[in-house]
């Protein structure tokens, strides 16, 4: 029978897109007499397939919403045996994790498609802001969206954004438990309580203490704990109330990794050059010090959630959050920029320091609902968000200082106890050299506040089951202050003060018109913007407001996309393509004058796959793969004149180079597949191409291919063991890089044995 849904496509690149999937979908024999065309809100039978987002500013099902969103579910977050958020991105490709340096902080460091996301991360929709290192415990889902953000999130960057859905109560009574041991000594505990109390309201208490080393990285370690109860007030009514509160404390020694070889040499020093990948030294190679370095992190955020359904398809609710972030550490970089790695065979241990806090206080309301006006149906979201952050940051100092004593400066061309032990041999340093100092935080401090007022309006104008057309527009405006107090270091000079601000209105639009073929699938087309404007950190990152960079523009992005979205085999399995191109304009770069204004410019074209769900309902999969060729095209001017002669300013000879951070081929597959009743057999495969480290494309981490597997038995309906065995082939890669100096060395293999329980 011919499928009366399936019409004419006239763009022959939709046409191409659906002709990939059109097989899928005449296997699944999905047609109007077998399923009725009826919307399907909420989880799909399988552990892996979601089908519609937390998130209110979706108003439609992902399958007929015009944009790459990728949700990593519960069940896959657990069966990969994943610890942290890094640990469950590691499911999605086009994410890379970066590293920090001295400007940048110790933290999740993300970046999706080519562009740092780094202040694009989300606790149920409103933004989590300072760096921090999160954990997964007290997370129902983590929802990834692709390409440019600023249309849900306010300021963000042209890559993407991260929403963490947390778990809240429920109204029905469960204890769930895990006990986890392993390899480098890793210890784990989760507890998962709900509770009814009457019948219309619920709590739940999700707890959780980890302590682990890193497999590979001898000295490396770190324990955490936190705990998240919920109350939640009204299930049954038409309002409901929901108060959560969520702190996470974490204390470790942060790894260092291994420095680049130095391509640039030339002259006598030429036999010593490397080809731009990491030193090679032993994996458990460790720069920095025991009794030195150290990270201590603090979460705090407490939520109050009001919704009202007033039964007549309008739905208001309201959110008030207040969030703390703390981040304090001295952590060793291997610094490799005095050319000592190239001339004498040794580090300067760089101490890069950090004492901040970050305090916010936001607030969203939103009216949600349908409505239906001149016959054509509309699902939409409208909304206010207020938000103030403020970032109080500093530094430490130390006597004696971190220079070499020896040449008053950071070269090093002796290593050891003459050096006060800031110089390290290149090849087997000790991390537990004697070093001695007195620690006291700098006078320097920064403090930065941010204030932003937020409207928004999205909508899905159903005109027929066929034709849908998405639209979402947002306006903000975003007022950041700068101001550094005047100070003195020990007998120096004052340093003068400091005061910055930046005063930007922006709007940004997204337009999707979705066309569905059937009632399982769609092809669409759409078109969204970014904004990032100076100080888009708000105090606490690597893009922070200056008194050079305060009076420009905001960057904006804007993105095209091609795709297509399929729920196949009886809708047990979701498969998804899309074809995309970014473009930024107006990038901040160096200008032919030698200040820096808006003149740049960058784009990245790529092409999404997705899959999740049931190909049996035994097998399971969840995975995908990103192509990206990001590339700098126009990355303003450098200064060719000799030292001390007069500025010469030349077109950038990095023109045309590729994103640093952004592999050209990524892939990840998770797969379980249940052999026998109670028993399941898993494994996943990631692959990441090789990643630059510069603009320079000199320095870069090799490609990898990674394995894990996992089994798991049934004990009984009360108890479930799960193995896991990580980086199955003990492979030596290296997972983080945005530092030109160094690339972070991924764990080697390590195995988990988890013990969950129900009671």
């Amino acid at each position: 029978m011919t499928n009366p849904y399936i019409k004419t496509v006239k763009h022959p690149a939709a046409l191409a897109l659906a002709a990939l999937a059109m097989p899928l979908a005449l296997h699944a024999q999905t047609t109007d007499e077998k399923l009725p065309e009826v919307r399907v809100e909420g989880r799909a039978t399988s552990d892996f397939q979601v089908r519609s987002s937390a998130s209110d500013k979706f108003t439609a099902p992902l399958l007929d919403t015009p944009k790459s969103v990728t949700v990593v579910p519960a069940a896959v977050i657990a069966q990969s045996g994943a610890t942290s958020l890094t640990d469950a991105l590691r499911t999605v490709p086009g994410i890379t994790i970066g590293a920090g340096e001295g400007g940048n902080p110790v933290g999740d460091n993300l970046f999706i498609r080519g562009y740092n996301a780094q202040t694009d991360t989300y606790v149920d929709g409103i933004r989590d802001t300072g760096s921090a290192s999160r954990e997964i415990f007290a997370l129902e889902q983590v929802e990834v969206v692709k390409g440019p953000n600023s249309a849900y999130g306010g300021r963000s960057s042209a890559g993407g954004g991260v929403n963490l859905v947390s778990k809240t109560a429920k109204a029905e009574n469960f204890n769930n438990a895990t006990v986890g041991l392993g390899s480098a000594k890793y210890r784990r505990v989760t507890a998962d309580l709900n509770r009814t109390i009457g019948d219309n309201a619920a709590v739940r208490l999700n707890v959780m203490g980890h302590d682990a080393h890193v497999a590979g990285r001898n000295e490396i370690n770190g324990d955490r704990w936190g705990i998240a109860p919920t109350v939640t007030f009204g299930l049954t009514g038409p309002t409901k109330v929901a108060l959560s509160y969520y702190h996470m404390e974490s204390s470790e020694l942060p790894d260092t990794g291994i420095p680049f070889n130095n391509p640039f040499s030339t002259g006598p020093n030429v036999a010593k050059n490397g080809n731009g990948t990491p030193i090679d030294v032993a994996r458990d190679t460790f720069y920095g010090l025991v009794n030195r370095d150290f990270r201590d992190t603090q979460t705090d955020i407490g939520t109050v959630d009001v919704k009202h359904d007033f039964g007549n398809g309008l739905t208001f609710r309201n959110v008030m959050r207040y969030g703390r972030n703390t981040n304090d550490y001295v952590w060793t970089q291997p610094d490799d920029s005095k050319g000592n790695v190239l001339l004498y065979g040794t580090v300067w241990r760089r101490a890069n320091t950090r004492v901040t806090e970050t305090e916010s206080l936001a607030n969203t309301s939103s009216l949600t609902g349908t409505r239906e006006f001149g016959g054509i149906k509309h699902s939409f979201t409208a909304g206010l968000e207020f938000g103030r952050e403020e970032t109080d940051r500093s530094s430490y100092i130390f006597t004696p200082g971190t220079n070499n004593p020896l040449t008053k400066t950071f070269t090093c061309p002796t290593s050891g106890i003459e050096t006060l032990y800031n110089c390290a041999p290149l090849v087997n340093p000790n991390a537990n050299d004697p070093w001695e100092y007195t620690r006291s935080v700098s006078p320097a401090r920064t403090n930065v506040q941010t204030n932003t007022r937020s409207a928004y309006l999205f909508d899905t104008l159903e005109f027929s089951p066929q034709w849908l057309l998405n639209l979402g527009v947002r306006w903000d405006d975003f007022r950041s202050v700068l101001d550094v107090p005047q100070y003195t270091l020990g007998g120096a000079t004052p340093t003068p003060a400091q005061h910055a601000e930046v005063n930007s209105t922006f709007a940004n639009y997204q337009a999707g018109l979705v066309y569905k073929p059937s009632v399982n699938s769609s092809v669409y087309v759409s078109y969204g913007t970014s904004s990032t404007p100076p100080g888009n950190d708000g105090g606490d990152g690597s893009d922070g407001l200056t008194t050079v960079i305060r009076n420009l523009k905001p960057q904006d992005s804007k993105n095209f996309e091609l795709g297509t979205k399929w729920e196949v085999l009886a809708r047990r399995l979701s498969v998804s393509a899309a074809l995309f191109k970014s473009e930024m304009n107006n990038a901040r770069v160096t200008a032919p004058d030698g200040t820096t204004q808006n003149v740049g410019k960058k784009s990245v074209k790529g092409v999404e796959l997705g899959v999740s769900g049931n190909i049996t309902p035994n097998w399971l999969v969840f995975g995908g793969y990103t192509w990206l060729d990001g590339r700098l095209d126009d990355n303003g001017y450098v200064n060719t004149a000799a030292s001390g002669a007069p500025a010469q300013w030349e077109p950038s000879p990095y023109n045309g180079n590729v994103f640093p951070t952004t592999p050209k081929n990524s892939a990840s597959l998770w797969t379980a597949y249940t052999v026998l009743p109670g028993v399941t057999v898993g494994g996943g495969v990631n692959y990441v191409s090789k990643v630059y480290a510069n603009i320079n494309n000199t320095k870069y981490a090799p490609g990898y291919t990674r394995f894990d597997a996992m089994a798991s038995y049934e004990v009984n309906k009360n108890v479930t063991l799960q193995l896991n065995v990580q980086n199955l082939t003990d492979k030596l890669y290296f997972d983080k890089v945005s530092s030109p100096h160094y690339a972070g060395v991924a764990p080697g293999r390590s195995a988990m044995l988890t013990a969950s329980f129900k009671f």
